[in-house]
Order: structure tokens, then C-alpha cells, then sequence
């Protein structure tokens, strides 16, 4: 089978999904390697570079809510109090250790 451009092309949707994901990707890499890093000088380069990324972050994911392309769905009540319940019993675990 022989792939057109057609096939290969991504869609509006899809390609601010990707866009999104891998900006929540560098974000992960970037705060992975502050606090790995030993000197001020390179903390506040990555520092800089990933509240850069953050806001990238923030744009797309603004642009994809004014396109209707990620409507997140509000959390209930009863979502509110499993997450609540949860970290409370975590933060329990925690303490006793």
C-alpha cells in the first residue's frame, strides 16, 4: 500500500494535541533536570526555559478550548471527596512512617 500526504497529514485536533503533549513532556524533562542540576547558574537557565515551556503550554491548551478541540469535563462532588479521601489516607501512610 503506497501512503499519500493525505495519510500522513495531521489535523487541526491532532496536531495541538501533539503539540500539547509534548510541551507537557518538556515540562516533566525540565523539571526533572533543575532539580538534578548543582549550580544557581544552570538552575535559573532551566528555570527561565521551563517557565517558558509552561506558558507555551497554557497557550495551546487555551487555543484548543476557544476551538472546542479539549473540553475538560468538571469534576463532582463526588470526585472532589474520593480525591480528598485518598490523599488524606496517604497523607496518614505517610506521617506513620
Amino acid at each position: 500500500m503506497r501512503l499519500t500526504k493525505m495519510d500522513c497529514t495531521l489535523n487541526e485536533k491532532d496536531t495541538l494535541q501533539d503539540l500539547l503533549e509534548s510541551e507537557k513532556q518538556l515540562m516533566a524533562l525540565y523539571t526533572t533536570v533543575l532539580y538534578e542540576s548543582g549550580t544557581n547558574s544552570v538552575r535559573k537557565n532551566i528555570s527561565t526555559n521551563l517557565l517558558g515551556v509552561a506558558e507555551n503550554q497554557l497557550c495551546i491548551f487555551n487555543q484548543m478550548q476557544t476551538r472546542g478541540l479539549y473540553q475538560p469535563q468538571p469534576a463532582t462532588k463526588q470526585m472532589l471527596d474520593e480525591a480528598n479521601a485518598t490523599f488524606k489516607k496517604q497523607k496518614k501512610e505517610l506521617k506513620a512512617n
